[in-house]
């Protein structure tokens, strides 16, 4: 009776010893809220369970179950192969080379159906660097546990019995808000070295304190995520950045010696009290839509956390003698092109990022017909979100976005009255003057090639 007490006050302990077996935690021990848990996720596992296989939620869906937070995404394990879960559904789809899984649809309902994985074998492809290629091992359930990054994340929750399994202590972990990698963590980390980044974003995001022995050999084993495939770390950068706790991860990210690479020159910015401000109000903004249950576009996101290696760029084309207008779009060529490389930004995001970036300029040109054509443009939401941090950094004077706010919430007559007025700005009383045309000598030819292009 005094065992069971203690249990349910701290949780199951950290074994330490044989982990072939699991601590089993009744509804009453752990207290998960079934109608937290997807009906689909449950259809899922009955199906399985009706057909003769174990099938089990796992992973963060039952973490967040135990945390009392209705999970996003909906994980389960199973016994059965990945072609008898394809037989059991009408939509499902075995994809995945490292390891195949099963994606089971219902509607716009997505899960992800993993066979219990087996011990790795020293026959599974590596790298040079001891990164596990490919693995298509199956195992027992035990073996599957084994096999999972954090003791957080290697428990298992049956909806049918409404009991959890905990093979690692992983209880013990949630109760003490401590993240723990299962087994040797440098064996760990150079199986996968993404599991480094995993942990910075489990930490920040639950606000766990990290286990020492987890973290210890992180920044020295840091530089092996120059080896992961550019897609793979993008992805999880992306699962950082939209976590909810954004500026948090990219915190613990400089704490723990990862950021190098993954967003390069990031450190100079943050020193720099206009910069710093910048990146902190667009990360604030970022981890409240996303609390708040809205959209964030990842186009958006990028671009302000790059726009300060931008804007030095831009500054310094246009310190060499380049106009304004293509002085910008060199400076994002170039820190595009550098990014690319590091972080495999897809096509349409980098597309994104060029057009908030290059609406920025045309903001400032309050005359005219100018600003009516802006207001068409398909990012003018974006341009003008990421304007209005530009004001509140104290990057640029706060009238022009007040005077934008103003514009876009008046009617024809109120917009005719605000482009009336005698903009605060010299640059904006008048348009640009053109270069001059170059007097051409009579022997040099007709045509129009000396005249400048405008800007």
């Amino acid at each position: 009776m005094i065992k069971k007490l203690i249990r349910r006050i701290l949780g199951t302990k950290q074994k330490t010893g044989d982990t072939s077996k699991a601590v089993v935690l009744t509804a009453k021990e752990h207290r998960i809220d079934p109608k937290l848990v997807s009906a689909n996720a449950v259809r899922v596992t009955s199906t399985l369970q009706q057909a003769g296989f174990k099938a089990f939620l796992v992973g963060g869906a039952v973490r967040d179950l135990l945390l009392g937070v209705k999970p996003k995404d909906f994980d389960i394990a199973t016994n059965a192969t990945p072609e008898q879960v394809k037989r059991l559904f009408r939509r499902a789809f075995i994809i995945g080379k490292r390891f195949q899984i099963v994606h089971v649809m219902f509607g716009q309902d997505l899960l992800e159906v993993t066979t219990f994985r087996g011990t790795s074998t020293d026959a599974a492809p590596k790298d040079e660097h001891g990164r596990v290629l490919r693995d298509n091992t199956f195992g027992e359930q035990h073996e599957d546990a084994l096999r999972r990054d954090f003791t957080i994340n290697a428990m298992y929750y049956d909806p049918a019995t409404q009991t959890v399994l905990d093979y690692h202590g992983g209880m013990a972990d949630i109760r003490n808000k401590t993240l723990r990698i299962i087994g040797i963590p440098e064996a760990r980390y150079r199986e996968d070295p993404v599991r480094m980044l995993r942990v910075v974003r489990f930490a920040a995001k639950l606000n766990f304190v990290i286990d020492p022995a987890t973290s210890a050999p992180i920044r020295v084993m840091a530089p092996l995520i120059n080896n992961v495939p550019a897609a793979r770390v993008f992805d999880e950068m992306l699962k950082l950045l939209m976590s909810g706790s954004a500026l948090a991860c990219l915190q613990q990210l400089r704490k723990e010696g990862l950021h190098h690479g993954l967003l390069p020159l990031l450190d100079v910015v943050l020193e720099q009290p206009l910069g710093e401000k910048f990146v902190r109000l667009a990360l604030a903004s970022t981890d409240e839509r996303v609390k708040q249950g809205k959209p964030v576009s990842p186009g958006f996101l990028f671009a302000s956390l790059l726009w300060h290696q931008v804007l030095e760029k831009w500054k310094a084309y246009q310190a060499a003698g380049e106009y304004p207008i293509p002085a910008l779009h060199l400076a994002a060529d170039d820190v595009l092109n550098t990014q690319t490389d590091k972080l495999a930004l897809q096509r349409k995001i980098a597309s994104d990022m060029r057009d908030i970036w290059a609406m920025q300029p045309r903001f400032e040109r309050r005359i005219g017909k100018s600003p009516y054509k802006l207001l068409e443009h398909l990012r003018m939401r974006a341009g003008y979100d990421f304007l209005l941090l530009r004001c509140a950094s104290g990057e640029i004077d706060s009238e022009i976005g007040e005077w934008w706010t103003a514009f876009m919430e008046a009617d024809g007559p109120g917009r005719e009255a605000l482009l009336a007025k005698k903009p605060s700005s010299t640059a904006e009383a008048a348009p640009a003057k053109k270069r001059p045309r170059r007097r051409r000598s009579r022997s040099g030819g007709g045509g129009a090639s000396g005249t400048a292009k405008a800007e």
